[in-house]
């Protein structure tokens, strides 16, 4: 299990506990009353609910996807908290019904050190998208 130490290990122990599709691991992450907003926009309150909102998928459709997270920046309010943002891309395989693909969102974090431990507050995942169609976009091709 990864430990985060400060708030810009987020995106790293975020991304390994989602690659070794380690759901309490992906937990740990997160306090226990936290929130999540995927990238469907579905709200979860509590880490036992984030933890049942990522299990079934992570045992079907995306038992065999991968994440690349990339930190983008972290605004620190206090000493104990912290706001961040981060790139995260997901690759999905076979398993997935549509087949292999990625998919590229933006995660804004609300980190709060308690008892000596970052962990994640709130969390809300949002999927970009081509604002005149509604497709899916990778970053890289957002200009194009």
């Amino acid at each position: 299990m990864i430990q985060m130490k400060q708030p810009e290990d987020a995106p790293h122990a975020f991304q390994a506990a989602w690659n070794n599709h380690d759901m309490r691991s992906f937990g740990a992450l997160f306090h226990e009353d936290a929130t999540f907003v995927n990238r469907f926009g579905h709200y979860v309150r509590g880490v036992d609910e984030i933890v049942k909102l990522h299990a079934p998928i992570h045992a079907t459709i995306y038992s065999d996807s991968m994440l690349e997270n990339e930190l983008i920046d972290v605004v620190a309010i206090g000493d104990d908290a912290a706001v961040m943002h981060f790139w995260s891309r997901l690759a999905v395989g076979a398993a997935h019904p549509v087949g292999p693909h990625a998919v590229d969102t933006v995660i804004l974090a609300v980190l709060t050190r308690q008892a000596a431990k970052w962990r994640i507050k709130a969390l809300e995942n949002v999927t970009l998208t081509n604002p005149r169609t509604g497709e899916f976009v990778l970053r890289d091709e957002r200009d194009s």
